[in-house]
């Protein structure tokens, strides 16, 4: 399972990432930066990755579109990346077996 970061995260933590979450990258790592939302959404589904992001808007196009990709969104705050790298790997197993499931398309972490 691969991890699209939103631009709103680091790109920083894309390295820690890659052990639990092999082939993640960073939206600016794919030349996507600053890029419309539909146009993360349909890269992510076209290379199989799952979104994540802090911000909503995700969210709400999953309802008019559906999933994939899905998404995994951060309610954290202004949390520093350590905090976010945190969430995400220990989330890990709950991310990971959730959104194998078909009927689930999107997991909150907060």
């Amino acid at each position: 399972m691969k991890l699209l970061l939103d631009e709103n995260l680091s790109r920083r933590i894309v390295p820690s990432l890659q052990q639990r979450f092999p082939g993640s990258t960073q939206v600016a790592l794919v030349g996507l930066e600053r890029a419309a939302d539909v146009t993360l959404w349909d890269y992510a589904h076209a290379h199989g990755f799952i979104l994540v992001s802090k911000d909503d808007d995700f969210r709400d196009l999953q309802l008019l579109r559906g999933h994939p990709p899905k998404l995994i969104v951060l309610w954290l705050g202004n949390a520093t990346n350590a905090a976010v790298l945190e969430a995400l790997l220990n989330a890990a197993e709950r991310v990971i077996a959730t959104l194998q499931l078909d009927d689930v398309g999107i997991v909150e972490i907060f």
